[in-house]
């Protein structure tokens, strides 16, 4: 992996997500040259001037987005746009859940979210904001429709992970990999992730069949999707909640995990011992604040209940695991062990990704498009199959 902060894997972690999530390289590097002597001083300190280094950036791009939009270059604005916003996510996602912008509405990432809207308009129209109804509120969501000529796309729910966002998954570009294969994208923040948690207080949960249904349920009143032909992927902790999901969900025709998370309970047990690297800052705080605990005993005792034993068993349809062999947080073996429980799945598949090719770190982070395109093909393979 590509570490312009040595030997700090967290900060790393967001500078790769970043170039291979849109982001260009000397934009990145001159958000985080005036940052790099905080870095040795470890993962929390300095999170606060991360923040500021990466908006002096994001608010650059806004300002040149602006003249270009001014101009009437609307594709220049457009791109502007999209790479400002996903600077701001980025950077915004390695705050301290007790940051002040955090607790006063959460002004940062309300930006984020205007320039987001500002690269639909002005970039990709294919791309619309949508409300999935749940439990007496709404899961904030973006839809990229490829449907044609009147007629139904197949369509994928996008689910994300611990610490990313719906912005994030628009920046990858996985939604328009699977438009150009014919395939609609819902990139959700689930609740416990980005404005889910953020700006409507929804905390995480071990079932996450209730929120993929409420996708489901909204899916299936467009008239632009087809009904049987809805699948699922989720990367990172969206490795726990897609496989989860589609066990028992029975609608979905399809799912992938981006990222085994077989056991992510037995793996906050081994961060408690230093085992792994954690994916943000100020982790426990983070993880106390997604799932709505309070202390960490409470968490420990209800993260126990986050795992796929006894689970992947009721895959009834095809299940791809994608996973990268020198992945730092969550262990190979998790990988293995979700393809060898799903025998109940009648495709079922496991990919390694190894250092000689790249995308072996945490869900591929370290060459993310490579990952994206692997798994857009084996989707359309797979609806193609379904027939």
């Amino acid at each position: 992996m590509f570490e312009y902060f040595p030997g700090n894997y967290v900060w790393n972690l967001g500078v790769v997500a970043t170039l291979n999530s849109g982001g260009l390289i000397d934009e990145v590097d001159r958000a985080c040259r005036p940052i790099r002597e905080l870095a040795n001083q470890g993962s929390d300190v300095g999170t606060t001037e991360f923040m500021a280094a990466w908006q002096a950036v994001a608010d650059q791009l806004e300002e040149q987005a602006k003249d270009a939009e001014a101009k009437g270059h609307r594709r220049t604005a457009g791109q502007l746009y999209k790479r400002a916003s996903g600077y701001l996510a980025q950077s915004e996602r390695m705050q301290s859940a007790k940051q002040e912008h955090r607790a006063s509405r959460n002004a940062i990432y309300e930006h984020c979210l205007r320039l987001t809207a500002k690269s639909f308009e002005l970039l990709e129209p294919h791309v619309s904001r949508v409300e999935v109804p749940f439990e007496g509120t709404s899961l904030p969501a973006y839809f990229s429709d490829a449907s044609t000529d009147g007629q139904p796309a197949p369509v994928m729910i996008m689910f994300n992970g611990l610490d990313s966002t719906k912005e994030h998954m628009y920046t990858s570009d996985h939604h328009n990999e699977l438009r150009a294969r014919g395939i609609s994208t819902l990139m959700v923040d689930c609740p416990g992730s980005g404005e889910a948690l953020r700006l409507r207080d929804l905390h995480s949960r071990v079932e996450s069949e209730t929120w993929a249904a409420a996708c489901v349920d909204y899916l299936t009143g467009r008239d632009d999707v087809r009904a049987d032909r809805i699948g699922l992927v989720g990367w990172s902790l969206g490795g726990y909640y897609a496989p989860r999901a589609a066990a028992f969900e029975k609608r979905l025709a399809l799912v992938v995990a981006w990222g085994a998370n077989h056991n992510w309970g037995a793996v906050q047990k081994r961060r408690l011992q230093r085992e792994g690297e954690n994916p943000v800052p100020h982790y426990w705080e983070h993880v106390l604040w997604v799932w709505g605990k309070d202390d960490l005993d409470t968490f420990i005792t209800h993260a126990e209940a986050v795992h796929l034993d006894g689970v992947v068993e009721h895959i009834s349809v095809p299940f791809l695991i994608a996973h990268g062999e020198n992945d730092r947080q969550i262990p190979l073996e998790y990988a293995y062990r979700s393809y060898e429980q799903a025998v109940n799945s009648p495709k079922r598949e496991l990919r390694v990704f190894t250092p000689a090719e790249g995308a072996t770190e945490h869900i591929g982070l370290d060459h993310l498009p490579y990952v994206s395109t692997f798994i857009a093909d084996w989707v359309a393979d797979t609806f193609a199959e379904l027939g």
